[in-house]
């Protein structure tokens, strides 16, 4: 399955919830989904409709999808090892999730959104341990250091990034030292600090079906 290139705001609507796609523009009133918050197209605004079973777990796994910006093959692979580590599979799969590099950065403040992220990380703007790192899908590790390159250290998004963040704060397993354009992994996230409405349990029946 191709990446998707169209507008991410339908995504939202689709699913019915914000994603936060779009960085610092979702918080403002020039979100799409506070406008037109129903799904898109000619039937969007239908009510009533009655969805199956299979419906509501397909939807829960669309949207965590979504929500990380994943092909279909990507997030099954990312699936597949959580389900050969050692305890609850749809935790494991979320933290697996939570530890990809373009997410760390996003989770970081150092970009708006997790697409800037990915774009950012493929471009060279960081380093994870001193290590030119340009795969967005790197799974980080605890103690690990991510800092912006100097090179890119003036890069207009990244500091405006940093400057919004306070607005979604930095997750307790992420230390962030703003003055140095720096992070640290103090530690791999559990599942209370997952915030995002995701029903994991749901995507783990839709594939075990």
């Amino acid at each position: 399955m191709a990446r998707y290139t169209g507008a991410v705001c339908r995504q939202c609507r689709r699913e019915n919830l914000k994603l936060f796609l779009k960085g610092d523009r979702c918080y403002s009133d020039k979100c799409a989904f506070d406008r037109r918050s129903y799904s898109p197209g000619q039937h969007g605004q239908r009510r009533g409709r009655k969805i199956s079973d299979y419906g509501v777990q397909l939807r829960e796994k669309q949207k965590a999808k979504r929500m990380y910006g994943l092909s279909e093959k990507q997030f099954h692979l990312f699936f597949e090892r959580a389900e050969r580590q050692k305890d609850i599979t749809g935790t494991n799969l979320l933290i697996l999730l939570e530890r990809r590099l373009d997410n760390v950065v996003y989770r970081l403040g150092f970009t708006g959104s997790r697409s800037q992220g990915r774009h950012f990380v493929k471009h060279n703007h960081f380093r994870v341990n001193g290590k030119k790192i340009n795969i967005p899908s790197y799974l980080i590790k605890t103690g690990d250091i991510i800092e912006i390159n100097e090179t890119s250290r003036n890069v207009k998004a990244i500091s405006e990034s940093l400057e919004a963040v306070v607005r979604r704060g930095i997750p307790q397993w992420l230390e962030l030292e703003k003055e140095n354009l720096k992070g640290r992994v103090k530690s791999f996230p559990v599942r209370e600090d997952i915030t995002m409405p995701i029903q994991e349990q749901l995507i783990v029946e839709l594939y075990s079906k």
